[in-house]
């Protein structure tokens, strides 16, 4: 089944990036939180959203 992209809601966006999230997939989840907390009216509730799927690129640690 083909969805078109523009339908999409928050919600469907978070639910997608809970499953990079848990596939391993930061930066996908990263990348599906953005564009949820972009379609989220509310302010708080989208700099939550941020806040629960950080930038991997920033939080990583080198390691040797």
């Amino acid at each position: 089944m083909l969805v078109d992209p523009a339908n999409l809601t928050a919600a469907d966006h978070l639910d997608a990036a809970r499953e990079m999230a848990a596939s391993n997939r930061p930066f996908l989840a990263y990348l599906l939180a953005e564009e949820a907390a972009r379609l989220t009216a509310d302010p708080a509730t989208a700099a939550a959203i941020r806040a629960a799927f950080p930038d991997p690129n920033l939080t990583r640690e080198e390691t040797d």
